[in-house]
């Protein structure tokens, strides 16, 4: 049996797959390149030995790798709850504006980050992300 899906599903599921795609992206270039390194290697090598002061015991290169880490699980987690939650339970998104409004936040949040600290892929790619959040969330809502 198929199904035909909804315009709200198409935007919902675009937006958290752009999401999941510059999260894996960026797990990646984390953990299998060195793209996040700095240009000069004494940099790295001080930040290898230099403690945070919350803890003697925290290297700064170590807290580097694992927000840069944890901030790719949280783009990726996004992708993989909406994508199948909008394929399977789409009555509960058409009557949830919790769960239609959600993204929209994450996506500004991200967006915020993008254009405030980061550079011009995650600002456009964020853009289009939240841009289909916020149709989705219209069409859910209002039509």
């Amino acid at each position: 049996m198929t199904t035909s899906l909804t315009m709200a599903q198409i935007f919902l599921i675009l937006g958290a797959s752009i999401m999941g795609v510059l999260g894996s992206l960026h797990l990646a270039y984390t953990f299998f390149s060195n793209k996040f390194d700095p240009y000069d290697s004494e940099i790295k090598s001080e930040l290898e030995k230099t403690t945070l002061i919350i803890s003697k015991n925290a290297l700064f290169w170590n807290a580097w790798v694992g927000f840069n880490a944890s901030h790719s699980f949280g783009a990726i987690l996004v992708a993989l709850f909406y994508i199948p939650l909008t394929i399977q339970y789409d009555s509960m998104l058409q009557n949830s504006t919790w769960f239609t409004l959600f993204p929209i936040v994450v996506g500004l949040s991200y967006l915020y980050l993008a254009k405030r600290y980061w550079f011009i892929i995650p600002t456009v790619g964020m853009s289009i992300a939240t841009l289909c959040f916020v149709v989705a969330g219209y069409l859910y809502n209002f039509v």
